[in-house]
């Protein structure tokens, strides 16, 4: 069974509690590292200067400053040894993985594949694969 690392836990701590449980479900299911928590104001800059990100800070749910927890985190699928970056269709079902968790549990989770929750993946004009957020 698939477990996250020493990073992905520490990582995962700098989130809310609600994106906490869900992860922690969901790597029962899948293999995968959490890239990313909380964001301060230098690597959410840096995030948007390398096309990562379309918001600056403080507009993104990465944004809080400590103690405060993200009310976002980015997740990568893990597989042989390394994050699979290009691989469309395990971002995908990651996703369905993380958002029928979500479901489950009550919690309003929307995905950076399909910003517009439409279901559709190819009507975004921004795609973040790695990006889940609280609906709050």
């Amino acid at each position: 069974m698939p477990a996250l690392g020493t990073r992905s836990k520490e990582v995962l701590a700098t989130c809310h509690p609600d994106i906490q449980s869900v992860v922690n479900e969901a790597i029962r299911e899948i293999d995968f590292t959490v890239v990313c928590g909380r964001r301060g104001r230098e690597e959410q800059e840096k995030a948007v200067a390398e096309g990562k990100s379309k918001l600056h800070y403080p507009a993104s749910k990465h944004n809080v400053e400590p103690p405060g927890l993200a009310k976002a985190v980015d997740l990568a699928p893990y597989r042989d040894g390394a994050i699979q970056w290009k691989d469309v269709q395990s971002f995908i079902f990651l996703a369905g993985i993380i958002k029928g968790i979500a479901l489950i549990k009550g919690i309003k989770i929307r995905w950076g594949g399909d910003f517009n929750r439409n279901n559709n993946l190819h009507d975004d004009r921004f795609m973040d694969m790695p990006h889940f957020e609280l609906e709050v």
